[in-house]
This record gives structure tokens, C-alpha cells and sequence, in this order.
């Protein structure tokens, strides 16, 4: 397994990039705004070489600077260094204002045609003075020299000019200072580097969902697994490292602990019934012997004891035939325990349904008669034979039509009996008319000992699902109380000629 192919690998790599990313955004974004710096700060340098070139010009010749300036004729003063200059001032050696951009510190001409200077130390709104330490002395006679405003819309460079008559002058530019586009451009960094950092932690947490959810999974099913639940399973993710491994060992653990579970139980199920039928057995034997013994003496009873009497012999064979009832049906019971108790060995043969069923019910007939049952069989055409065995099979349907019966006591009612082909199986309908199964019970009907009757057993259903489930049938239940059941079964049809 290779390095990329290990959860480890793939993790460090993925930072590694990651990492490497981040840097090289945050270098290509801090090369940009040194660039536009480098920029901004040459396009400063043209501008202050204009205005103090201007200014110059200003001192060689008798023009002044608003006339120079729209007479067009410096080069060097374009629109773009236009629009950085905010003022020139030029300043001779009395401290005066010879010459301004601005109309309001230019010379003005008074009523003796003299001209009048507007003194430096006048103006109160120059922006700060920058580098005014290089000035000397000659910097206390600049009122914006010691000015620490921090918030103010432009800055001020002075250039000192000497010459040859009137001593040192000095030029003065004032540039625009876009404090906006200043704060913005002091920020964009700041700005990049968190967007960057929320880019990297939205990714990194993506990163961390998408690498952790496999084991949050993992934790999840784990918890479902000592709480009991060995059904549960993860999803296989496609990877192939240790994640995905953990994964399909999960499912392959929880596999076989289902199956060890599953094994557990058949396996105490049939200690339970074995147990059961070597009891069962044993309690069979030492009942039936004194039953087969009540059995034949009320024989006995009836051949040579009946009373002359016609009225006494009415009564006399009425009791002798109850009591021979209770013992059948004792006998029954003790066949039901037996048959539910031992384990089920089916010789599976090509059967009739149909004969089966006859036989049934010709052994409830009687009964039938007796509770005023009346008994329909229906069979549909091309019905095939089923693939069971036909002990079996009349063991199945005389439970269900016995409890069908029953159920619609003392009233009678109507007993269905529908056969009919269904795909790979024979389906077979028993529908009654009697009381119908409560709501709460219909979970409970095919558990071994339940029963709503006082004297049933309540194996008879659990017989009939231990018998669908050895034939791989199937079988189900449609009840609504006061108007009757519907047993539904479905046995698979046999591929065999001979039949049974």
C-alpha cells in the first residue's frame, strides 16, 4: 500500500497543499499591492516634480501660475499630475505668498497699483508638512510644520529655491491624499489574509467532516452493536485506505456476530425442544396408557352396560360420548405437544392439495354440522400439486379449520375454502365468518402456549407456522372482529408427476 492509498498519506498531503495554497495566494496578493504601492508612490514623485517644476518656472518669469498652467505649455504637467496637485505655493524670503494656484493667496493689486502678499503664517488649512526637519530654523515659519493631524486630506512638501537676489525662497506643493482609497488600501491586506484564513478553515473543515465522518459512523454503529442491535452496518465508503478497511472489517465483524446470534438462538431453541420432547415424551406415555384404559373400558360400557331403557340408554350413550370427546381431545392435545416439540422431519412429495384438504374436513364435518357450519371448497382450474408432505399437510389444515370452526360458535356462519394457482406457488384461502382476531393479538397468534380459549393449548397455530416455514411457504392473516378471518397460504408447487 502506497503512501497515497493510507489515510495518514492522503491527510498530509491534502494540508501540505493546503498550505502551500494559502502561502502563494498571500504572496501573489501582497506582490499586487506592492506593485500598486511602488505605482502610486512613482506617480507621488512625477507630481511633486511638476508642481516644483512649475513653481520654478513660476520664479524665472513673469507669469504667474494660473496663467502657465492654462497656457498649456508644460510637458510634464498632465492631467494625471493634475489631478494630484491641490495647490503650489511659491514663498519668498519675507515669508509672503508670491504666487498660489488658489485665487484666494494670489497677490492682488491695490488702489496705488502696488501689489499685496498674503503672509504664509495666514493660512491655517495647510495639510501637514512633510520631513519639515530638514528645514532647520527656517521650519517654525511654517505654520503646518509641527501639525500632527493625522485625518487631513492631503500632505505638504516644501523644496527650498536660493537665488541670486533676494535670497532663498521656498516652493511649496500640496498633494491630494485620498484618505478613503489610503484606508482601503492600508486594509486590503488585512483583508486578504482573513479571507484567506476563512477560505482555508471552510476547507480545512470540509476536509476534517468529509475525513471524520466514516469513524462518526463507525462510533454510531459501535454503539448500536453494544446496545445489542448486530443488524447494524456502515456504509462501505469507496476508498482504500485505513478508513475503508475499518469499514468492511466492521460490517464483516457485525455479519458474523449476527449470524452467531442467529445460531445462538436456533440452538437454544432446540436445547429448549429437545428438552421439551424428552419431557413431553416421558409425561406422553405414563398419560396416554391410563387414557387408552378410560378409552376402552367406556367401550366396554357402552357394548355390555348400556341400560335396557330406551330413555336411560339416550342418557347413558350421551355421557359415555362426552367423556370419550374429553379424552380425545386430552389425546389431541398431547399429540399437538408432541408434534410441536419434536423436530420436524417432512418426506417432500409431489401432494394433492385438494385430497388433503377433503380429508380435513371430513374430520370436521361433525363438529361442522353440530355448530350449524356450513362448508364451501372452491378450486380454481390448472391448480398444480404442491411440493410437502401430506401428514404434514393435515396436520396444517385440520388446525385451521378446527379453529375456524370454533371461532363461530354457538351462531354458525360460513367456512371458505379457496385453492388456486399462484406463480411458484399454491395459495390456498381459509375464510370464516365467526369473531375474528383483536388487533392486539394478531402478533401473538402463531406463539407456541397463546391462546384466547380456556381450553386450548395454543400450539395448534404454532404448529401451522413450524410446518409453513419447513415447506418454505408462507402464511398470512386478514381478521377483523365480528366479521371473520382469513388464513392465506402459500405452498411451493411441485416440479414432480407422481403425487400423493
Amino acid at each position: 500500500m502506497s503512501i497515497l492509498d493510507t489515510f495518514r498519506g492522503r491527510l498530509v498531503i491534502i494540508l501540505a497543499l493546503l498550505l502551500i495554497t494559502t502561502l502563494g495566494v498571500q504572496y501573489y496578493l501582497n506582490l499586487m499591492t506592492q506593485q500598486e504601492n511602488n505605482l502610486l508612490r512613482e506617480r507621488q514623485e512625477q507630481a511633486l516634480v511638476a508642481g516644483f517644476a512649475l513653481a520654478f518656472s513660476s520664479i524665472t518669469s513673469t507669469q504667474y501660475l494660473e496663467v502657465l498652467v492654462q497656457r498649456g505649455d508644460q510637458p510634464f504637467y498632465d492631467e494625471m499630475t493634475k489631478d494630484r496637485i491641490k495647490e503650489i505655493l511659491v514663498i519668498n524670503n519675507q515669508w509672503q505668498i508670491i504666487d498660489s494656484l488658489n485665487p484666494e493667496y494670489a497677490p492682488t493689486i491695490n488702489d496705488q497699483n502696488e501689489a499685496v502678499y498674503l503672509d504664509l503664517s495666514d493660512i491655517k488649512n495647510l495639510p501637514p508638512l512633510m520631513e519639515s526637519n530638514r528645514l532647520g530654523a527656517d521650519a517654525a515659519k511654517f505654520p503646518n510644520s509641527r501639525s500632527d493631524d493625522n485625518l487631513a486630506d492631503g500632505e505638504a512638501h516644501v523644496l527650498p529655491i536660493d537665488t541670486s537676489y533676494d535670497g532663498r525662497w521656498y516652493a511649496m506643493v500640496v498633494l491630494r491624499n485620498d484618505r478613503k482609497e489610503t484606508a482601503f488600501r492600508a486594509a486590503r491586506p488585512l483583508t486578504y489574509t482573513l479571507l484567506i484564513l476563512l477560505f482555508s478553515s471552510i476547507i480545512t473543515m470540509l476536509l476534517v467532516w468529509r475525513f471524520t465522518r466514516p469513524i462518526a459512523d463507525l462510533s454510531n454503529a459501535a454503539r448500536e452493536v453494544a446496545g445489542g442491535n448486530f443488524g447494524v452496518r456502515v456504509n462501505e465508503y469507496v476508498r482504500r485506505d485505513e478508513l475503508g478497511e475499518l469499514a468492511l472489517q466492521f460490517n464483516v465483524m457485525t455479519s458474523e456476530l449476527e449470524k452467531k446470534q442467529e445460531l445462538e438462538a436456533k440452538l437454544k431453541e432446540a436445547e429448549k425442544s429437545a428438552v421439551v420432547g424428552r419431557l413431553g415424551s416421558a409425561i406422553a406415555h405414563e398419560i396416554r396408557n391410563p387414557l387408552n384404559y378410560l378409552n376402552l373400558t367406556l367401550d366396554h360400557l357402552r357394548a355390555k352396560f348400556a341400560p335396557a331403557e330406551a330413555g336411560k340408554r339416550a342418557d347413558f350413550e350421551k355421557l359415555t360420548a362426552q367423556l370419550k370427546a374429553e379424552v380425545a381431545r386430552i389425546n389431541q392435545q398431547i399429540t399437538d405437544f408432541l408434534g410441536y416439540s419434536r423436530p420436524p422431519n417432512p418426506t417432500i412429495r409431489s401432494t394433492d392439495i385438494r385430497k388433503t384438504i377433503e380429508d380435513s374436513l371430513h374430520i370436521i364435518e361433525v363438529q361442522a354440522d353440530d355448530r350449524n357450519v356450513k362448508i364451501g371448497l372452491v378450486e380454481r382450474e390448472d391448480v398444480p400439486p404442491a411440493a410437502a408432505d401430506p401428514d404434514y399437510l393435515r396436520s396444517l389444515f385440520n388446525n385451521l379449520l378446527i379453529n375456524a370452526v370454533h371461532s363461530m360458535e354457538p351462531e354458525g356462519g360460513h367456512l371458505g375454502v379457496t385453492i388456486s394457482p399462484d406463480g411458484d406457488f399454491v395459495r390456498v384461502e381459509i375464510a370464516d365468518t365467526g369473531k375474528g382476531i383483536a388487533a392486539e393479538n394478531m402478533e401473538k397468534i402463531f406463539e407456541p402456549y397463546f391462546s384466547t380459549k380456556e381450553t386450548g393449548t395454543g400450539l395448534g397455530l404454532a404448529i401451522v407456522q413450524k410446518i409453513v416455514d419447513v415447506h418454505k411457504g408462507t402464511i398470512e392473516v386478514e381478521s377483523e372482529v365480528g366479521k371473520g378471518t382469513k388464513f392465506i397460504v402459500r405452498l411451493p408447487k411441485s416440479t414432480d408427476t407422481e403425487q400423493a
